[in-house]
């Protein structure tokens, strides 16, 4: 699927607007421990994010959540490769950052926990919320040289691994 398929297919709006956005990205900047420009940072970011959106909208998903997912999920990194503990870390950053830059409700803010916290764990669930944000990240395991498996993509996000596959490559 070319991308401007893609974006006909599924358009979305960001819920940038119900939040710091700018603040947020730079207090993560500004503690960022790996190249900004490396494997998981701003471009896996972005990518993260625009996958989340297209699919979380198709799953009617709390857009808000995926947002903060895409930004927060590989923030707490040490290393670019088997870093075990950024998924921890991530939350706990998530929940320190609740109500500074964004103000999630409760069950808002366990989902995003709950979604970074295990992100790297190759679960699947039902929740729509935690599946489109894992969906996300694992639609741009190109980055690393893994084609994403539809065995751990919901059935909406299927349908785009050959383009984020190509887009990640890039």
């Amino acid at each position: 699927m070319h991308t401007k398929d893609y974006d006909a297919a599924f358009p979305f709006v960001t819920p940038s607007t119900l939040y710091d956005r700018d603040g947020l990205l730079t207090e993560i900047r500004g503690q960022f421990r790996l190249d900004w420009n490396g494997t998981h940072g701003s471009g896996h970011w972005a990518r993260v994010l625009h996958h989340g959106m297209k699919v979380g909208t198709a799953r009617k998903a709390d857009l808000l959540v995926v947002e903060l997912f895409a930004f927060l999920h590989d923030s707490q990194r040490h290393d670019e490769r088997g870093d075990w503990g950024h998924g921890a870390r991530g939350s706990e950053y998530a929940r320190a950052l609740n109500g500074t830059f964004f103000d999630l409700k409760p069950k808002q803010i366990d989902l995003l926990c709950k979604a970074i916290a295990k992100h790297s764990d190759g679960e699947v669930v039902t929740n729509v919320t935690i599946q489109s944000c894992w969906d996300a990240d694992r639609l741009d395991l190109g980055r690393v040289g893994i084609e994403p498996s539809a065995e751990y993509l919901s059935q909406e996000a299927v349908q785009y691994i050959d383009f984020a596959l190509e887009w990640s490559q890039k």
